[in-house]
């Protein structure tokens, strides 16, 4: 009988953390803390935790052994970040300004273990209905807002050519929608069902990789929406993205979605703390400044999504989670707050402090 969400998960199999060479010169992983390497041994398999890029100074002492220019880690970073035995994963938020070519996403997945995964934000030009200006304020409406051909030929083929078995999830990330089509939601739906169902299925024997859903606009999850949106990934074969943001309902009011159309894989983004507001981006990196420890902890996102987590891995499906600095202030904090959450759920805390 499967596992619903709010059921206890069973024993978790432990997993192997896999270690890259790297040249005399390159950004060079922080010593690996003895309690990371427990819990990641207590992690399910199938359970994935990572963050939003992996460009931050302020993380030296806890994923880089010192300080590195931003410019740099950027660059030469990823390598040693994907040693950090709690981060088996990373979302690729560059993609959604600039789609990237498949050669751009092999090498990433050049630099990674085996067991690591990416999740991909779909290009702005498929998945913002509007074309907006350097500082983000909409200008015109985008006429290739969710179109067939160039979320197939712009996202999804580059994506699974370049990253192959490293890909973990193409994430439909819809913007907020302008006036003239929130008036429209059912039609909003209707053209995002059908660019789900033109993308051709990702090939279980190369990769086992999934296509999710985030939304931007609390209306989708009122009951008519929402029933209307379930319809429209159950048809296409996708999932929803639990997009933890602040334009967006807490947690807990955005699993009706997931248990109708349980059982199936986790996506959940956590980018920003629910206290910020519109202007949320810029108040968070104001109030967290280096990133380099958590400020606002929210303990009851942490503890819902270690339950979703554990249902999830224990049903058999993988669970794939990213983290921003602007959740709560220090994202490989926060991966390995929610690790010792998941691993509460799975046996007593005394077992590995």
């Amino acid at each position: 009988m499967q596992k619903s969400l709010f059921d206890e998960a069973q024993d978790a199999q432990p997993v192997v953390a896999v270690k890259h060479g790297r040249a005399p010169d390159a950004v060079s992983a922080h010593a690996p803390d003895a309690l990371h390497q427990k819990l990641a041994a207590l992690m399910p398999p199938q359970l994935r935790l990572g963050t939003s890029s992996w460009n931050f100074p302020g993380w030296a002492g806890l994923v880089w052994d010192k300080g590195y220019a931003e410019a740099r880690l950027s660059r030469d970073g990823l390598r040693a970040y994907a040693e950090h035995p709690l981060l088996r994963t990373v979302s690729l938020d560059r993609a959604f300004y600039r789609p990237l070519t498949a050669d751009q996403y092999a090498a990433y997945a050049a630099k990674v273990p085996q067991h690591f995964r990416f999740v991909v934000k779909a290009p702005s030009v498929i998945a913002d209905a509007t074309i907006r200006s350097e500082d983000g304020r909409g200008q015109q409406i985008n006429p290739y807002f969710l179109d067939p051909e160039r979320a197939l030929h712009s996202f999804h083929e580059p994506a699974n050519t370049g990253l192959r078995s490293k890909l973990g999830a193409l994430v439909f990330q819809l913007s907020p929608l302008p006036a003239s089509l929130l008036a429209r939601p059912d039609e909003v739906l209707e053209r995002l069902g059908a660019m789900l169902k033109a993308l051709p299925k990702i090939d279980p024997r190369i990769s086992d990789g999934i296509i999710a859903v985030e939304l931007r606009d609390p209306c989708f999850l009122t009951p008519e929406l929402a029933t209307a949106l379930i319809q429209v990934l159950r048809e296409s074969g996708a999932t929803y993205c639990l997009g933890l943001h602040a334009k967006m309902p807490p947690i807990d009011q955005q699993l009706p979605i997931l248990r109708a159309l349980w059982p199936g894989p986790l996506v959940c983004r956590w980018n920003l703390h629910r206290k910020h507001g519109v202007y949320g981006y810029e108040e968070a990196k104001r109030l967290y400044g280096a990133f380099d420890q958590i400020v606002d902890a929210d303990i009851e996102t942490r503890r819902t999504l270690a339950r979703v987590v554990a249902a999830t891995t224990a049903a058999g499906y993988a669970a794939t989670i990213t983290i921003g600095n602007k959740a709560e202030g220090c994202a490989p904090r926060s991966v390995a707050a929610l690790a010792e959450a998941v691993a509460e759920r799975l046996q007593p805390y005394d077992n590995y402090r």
